[in-house]
């Protein structure tokens, strides 16, 4: 299974960000996610970019290249009806993923425009949220029997 991991605007800055966001970096986050695939045999790409239209391209290229998207589009979560069309064109599963619980932030995070395509969201799971994403992905569409997905 192919598994494109975009992390949005300001992931980039872990490490160095608001204390809730604890004190790894995002090139640990990255580590963290390759391996966490790399136990589940998937082939996992992770990218970020603080630009709206990088994201954009991002997953419109995934259409063929992979089989589903974890996403933390971060702040454009709450902003990007680009990357909402994105998605639905791009066609393919995708978990929303966010560090912190955004239920419980500000009101301005309360809505997200990932969740009317996402059909998971993962929040407030440091971390351990794009490992429960990328589980959660195998176990419901990659078939290691024949290498195909199940659906």
């Amino acid at each position: 299974m192919r598994v494109l991991v975009l992390n949005g605007p300001n992931l980039n800055m872990l490490g160095v960000r608001e204390k809730r966001y604890g004190t790894w970096s995002y090139s640990e986050l990255v580590e963290s996610i390759k391996q966490e695939g790399g136990t589940k045999a998937h082939f996992v790409r992770a990218l970020q970019s603080n630009c709206e239209g990088r994201l954009v391209t991002a997953i419109q290229r995934a259409r063929r290249r992979f089989d589903a998207i974890v996403l933390n589009a971060a702040a454009y979560t709450f902003t990007s009806i680009a990357i909402l069309d994105a998605l639905k064109a791009a066609d393919l599963p995708v978990v929303e993923v966010h560090l912190t619980d955004i239920g419980s932030r500000e009101d301005f995070r309360k809505f997200s425009y990932v969740a009317l395509y996402a059909e998971k969201a993962i929040v407030g799971k440091g971390f351990q949220g794009h490992a429960e994403a990328l589980e959660y992905l195998s176990d419901k569409y990659w078939d290691p029997g024949d290498g195909s997905g199940k659906e």
